[in-house]
């Protein structure tokens, strides 16, 4: 017999998830948005169920799964309407980074209270000029020669959650490797840290997850507050980013399926002189598609969980990128699709599909855009020769 692309376990899980998500979903989430507060409710009851820690080992108070289980949670609770954008960023980023590279005083300190969702923690890498040159990364840590301690410069923006936050992660580099190429140095800062400054940014994009400008001046930490080896180099960094990624995928899909299942509702439900509109094939075929092309983003995404997993950084890094870009334009066409199905009902509060048409665009421009997807494609992988 051929293998199963899922276990029974982790069917088990989606299952379990589901129905965690549609005890919450879309409502509970538009209300939590409207007040302008955070999904505090949901986040916790994912915690104590073990959903939030799922990836992170078992001796650190997590389910000892990987990147493949953190994606069906946050896939099926996406699908139900009330997806946790901080998935990505506090279990899938920085418990993985702290996880495969921190000391066993940040493991034991930062793990078991990411995995029970009593801690959150944020990811600071993009900055103000660097966009998607993350080479030109400018937050600088020097040492102070007297204490041992590193003083923390620079900025950040688009920090999603800091108000949520505990500490960020940072993404920075040493004084001495200001030049050439990037070796970058991850910290945990503290938010309440002095010298710490968060500004919420202005964003038309409906989301529970506010996003934030960070400004980090001679901020002191301790020497232990560094992540791994100052001079790693970008292994510490990717071992973050192939799992967001993986994981945007799964925030797209999600959000796709959830839009895709009210379009196919309506399309059953509602008559136009004889027969319901989902039996017309131009009513039917592009939400055929649209089920085919997220179907697709998600076996891609599900191999580059695996290969992830599996401990291949490499062949996890292609998969990731083609794994994100495939879910993005998925979203993107099933959103659209299902608000043009609706029809004018598409753009009403009552069924709850317009703000997803501006949520949907995330996952094509973040965390890196799909046209510097292509080029990871068209150089890594097709070995085509670079234009910057």
């Amino acid at each position: 017999m051929p293998p199963k692309i899922e276990t029974d376990e982790h069917k088990a899980l989606r299952e379990a998830v589901a129905t965690l998500g549609k005890k919450y979903g879309r409502t509970y989430m538009t209300s939590v948005i409207a007040a302008g507060g955070h999904p505090t409710e949901l986040w916790q009851e994912a915690g104590k169920l073990g959903y939030l820690g799922v990836n992170l080992p078992e001796e650190h108070g997590g389910g000892g799964g990987g990147i493949t289980e953190l994606s069906i949670v946050l896939e099926e609770l996406g699908a139900a309407g009330s997806p946790l954008l901080m998935l990505v960023v506090s279990p899938a980023i920085c418990g993985t980074v702290i996880a495969r590279f921190g000391t066993d005083a940040q493991k034991n300190r930062w793990l078991p209270a990411l995995a029970d969702g009593s801690r959150l923690m944020a990811f600071g890498i993009t900055e103000p000029d660097a966009g998607s040159n993350s080479h030109r990364i400018t937050t600088t840590a020097r040492r102070d020669p007297d204490t041992g301690d590193w003083l923390l410069t620079g900025r950040k923006v688009f920090i999603s959650g800091v108000d949520m936050a505990d500490a960020v992660l940072i993404v920075g580099r040493t004084e001495d490797a200001r030049t050439g190429s990037l070796k970058p140095c991850l910290f945990i800062v503290p938010t309440d840290a002095e010298g710490f400054q968060k500004r919420p940014i202005d964003m038309e994009l409906s989301a529970a997850e506010k996003q934030f400008e960070l400004t980090l001046d001679d901020v002191r930490l301790p020497a232990d507050a560094l992540v791994g080896d100052e001079d790693a180099g970008l292994l510490q960094l990717f071992a973050g980013l192939n799992p967001e990624r993986i994981m945007t995928a799964a925030f797209a899909i999600g959000m796709g399926r959830y839009a895709l299942s009210k379009a196919i509702e309506y399309a059953r439900d509602r008559t136009v002189w004889k027969a319901p509109i989902g039996a017309h094939q131009a009513i039917a075929h592009p939400l055929a598609q649209a089920h085919i092309d997220l179907e697709l983003a998600r076996l891609m995404m599900q191999k580059a969980a695996h290969l992830y997993d599996a401990g291949d950084d490499i062949g996890a890094g292609e998969a990731a990128n083609m794994a994100k870009y495939a879910a993005g334009e998925a979203c993107v066409k099933a959103v659209d699709q299902a608000v043009h199905t609706l029809g004018g009902n598409g753009l009403t509060r009552e069924f709850g599909l317009a703000s997803l048409i501006t949520a949907a665009r995330v996952a094509r421009i973040a965390p890196v855009s799909r046209e510097m997807i292509l080029n990871y494609v068209s150089h890594q992988t097709l070995g085509l020769p670079k234009s910057y």
